[in-house]
């Protein structure tokens, strides 16, 4: 008898892992250890450029080669994207320097910056393309007076840290992309019908000859983990709702791929209370072998605080949190999702919500991560109450999909190997092991509350007298 795991919900990443008819044993599977560290293509007049090392960029430390085959760069080739990129970067402005928690970005002035920019066919300065340090976006600030949408939040200098991401200076914590951004925005309208996701899944014949390999098995020997790896090939990589070549698509992918690769043990876990899933499977006294766990990384906003005239937003909660089903396993091989949890796999996603922190600053992609969720909840916050129209503010260079200002382009990620390892657990076989990405930032711009303590943050917020894009 075959167990898989297969959805058809896109958010679901495949990873997999098995044993039927075989006791004692628990395979895991993940994606291979990469090789490279590489370059985007640069277009004519983009928003950011990313030094070339290698052949195929990094973005969370991962990679992706000419085939298109996601894999985990290596320290070295980490290192010398870390100083590439320390290479060409200015110094920060002394005015930006200073960590800040009310730090103000007009999108105005953004606007015009860009549009001058692309005019001249010169590349933006780096405080531009790394939207003044900003590390969040805490409110949203409407001026019809000044025909102005401000971002704000808290922000500081930057630096470069091991895994090649721009960090603030004393947080670790990763810095807001302009690329991201324009991304988000342009995304906004056609992710209302479909959400933002990343899967990694099985191709249908790779389904197909894992099932008619595992019907033959009888006993467990470590030619089975190599006839898995084998019969189920290589697995596809599916993006919707942004660009696959884009910078925020890579954030999802590595930090789904992150993600997994520490519940299955393939990586150390970088946060002593956070174990990996399979260390708890181990110590569990009872786990339901017809159970298999899900998880992925979704949205977690409380309801938006926002003023009478609709002209102040607050963003409120931590941005992102850990989810989990259960698919259950029926006899004939198939799998049906049941929308139970086990105890296990819901206290994983716990401690990982719990120590969400901890891990985004001991690996900057889970950071980055919740910056462009807050990103796509500021594009849908936009579109929905026309905080355009509102603030007699036009956004062309930033929002239209056909504008002149492009994003950094990366290879497109298409798929990945398959890998198994084992783990012994009594006389019993488990398959778990998936994950995934969903961004809805219009579901959450539905859910508000007014309050009078916006109105006042948004008179102490407003642009000073004189012409600045970015203020403390």
């Amino acid at each position: 008898m075959a167990g898989f795991c297969f959805s058809a919900r896109v958010l679901t990443s495949w990873f997999f892992l098995l044993l039927a008819g075989i006791p004692a044993v628990l395979i895991r599977v993940d994606v291979v250890p990469a090789q490279v560290v590489g370059m985007t293509k640069i277009r004519p007049f983009v928003t950011g450029y990313i030094p070339v090392v290698g052949s195929d960029g990094s973005v969370g430390g991962i990679s992706i080669d000419a085939d298109g085959v996601l894999a985990t760069a290596r320290p070295e080739a980490m290192r010398r994207l870390k100083e590439a990129r320390e290479r060409l970067f200015t110094a920060v402005p002394e005015a930006l320097g200073d960590a800040a928690e009310m730090r103000k970005i007009s999108l105005r002035q953004l606007e015009a910056a860009l549009a001058a920019a692309a005019k001249e066919k010169r590349p933006l300065a780096d405080e531009f393309r790394l939207l003044g340090g900003l590390q969040r976006v805490r409110y949203v600030f409407v001026y019809p007076e000044q025909n102005d949408i401000v971002l704000v939040g808290p922000a500081e200098g930057w630096r470069v840290d091991e895994a090649g991401i721009t960090v603030g200076q004393t947080t670790g914590r990763p810095v807001m992309l302009l690329d991201d951004l324009l991304v988000a925005l342009r995304s906004a309208l056609a992710v209302r019908a479909e959400p933002i996701s990343c899967s990694i899944e099985p191709t249908a014949e790779g389904r197909r000859a894992f099932e008619a390999y595992m019907r033959r098995q009888r006993q467990f020997s470590p030619t089975v983990v190599d006839g898995i790896q084998r019969s189920l090939g290589a697995q596809q990589i599916i993006v919707t709702g942004v660009p696959a070549a884009s910078h925020f698509a890579r954030v999802l992918i590595a930090s789904d791929y992150r993600m997994k690769r520490i519940a299955m043990h393939l990586d150390p876990s970088p946060v002593r209370e956070l174990p990996s899933y399979l260390d708890m499977v181990r110590s569990a006294r009872d786990v339901d072998r017809n159970a298999m766990p899900r998880w992925w990384l979704a949205c977690d906003y409380e309801p938006l605080s926002c003023s009478a005239d609709d002209l102040a937003w607050e963003l409120r909660g931590r941005g992102v949190k850990a989810m989990t089903e259960d698919d259950l396993i029926a006899a004939d091989g198939t799998t049906k999702r049941t929308g139970a949890t086990n105890p296990v796999a819901q206290k994983w996603a716990d401690k990982m919500n719990a120590h969400f922190e901890e891990l985004a600053a001991k690996n900057a992609v889970f950071g980055q991560l919740r910056n462009v969720m807050d990103l796509c909840v500021v594009a849908a916050l936009i579109h929905r109450y026309d905080l355009t129209g509102r603030a007699g503010c036009s956004l062309p260079y930033m929002t239209h999909p056909e504008s002149p200002v492009g994003t950094a382009q990366f290879r497109v990620p298409k798929s990945v190997a398959t890998q198994c390892s084992v783990v012994k657990r009594g006389r019993n076989w488990i398959i778990t092991a998936s994950g995934g990405v969903e961004i809805d930032g219009w579901q959450f711009v539905e859910r508000r509350r007014q309050t009078d303590e916006v109105t006042k943050l948004r008179h102490a917020a407003a642009p000073p007298d004189v012409v600045v894009w970015c203020w403390n």
